[in-house]
């Protein structure tokens, strides 16, 4: 198992940055990581599809608006699950803590994954593009 966590704050109030992170109908407007989201079952699954065309599904297990958010992922190399913490800080902005953890379908994969599949990066990118979209950069 691999696991990466990340904590972020951000000026923007709570009530936004939740909005942004869940709105999974317009998450490929302001990600650079990935390519399209394709929304079902009435908002519990998603599908993104990176630039490469690797297709991950999320499947939503918690949404607790504003406190926790939290899916399933699964793709033919991984299963894993994410999880999102959303506090209001003193100044009004927004806090967050993502944690992600992920199972490697083999051995030989999961070796590989610590080369091709940097899970901080993947988060400190998903984080700067977030900033970015609310304006905060």
């Amino acid at each position: 198992m691999r696991k990466s966590q990340i904590t972020a704050t951000f000026s923007a109030p709570m009530a936004k940055v939740w909005q942004m992170v869940t709105d999974n109908e317009n998450a490929a407007n302001w990600r650079s990581d990935i390519a399209d989201i394709a929304v079902k079952d009435n908002g519990r699954i998603f599908v993104e599809t990176t630039p490469n065309g690797m297709e991950t599904t999320f499947t939503i297990t918690l949404q607790e608006p504003m406190e926790r958010y939290e899916f399933d992922m699964a793709n033919r190399n991984f299963t894993g699950h994410w999880s999102g913490v959303f506090c209001q800080t003193p100044s009004g902005g927004t806090r967050i803590v993502f944690t992600e953890e992920i199972h490697v379908k083999s051995k030989m994969m999961e070796m590989a994954s610590y080369l091709f599949m940097n899970l901080k990066k993947m988060q400190e990118t998903y984080i700067r593009d977030l900033r970015i979209a609310l304006g905060e950069v």
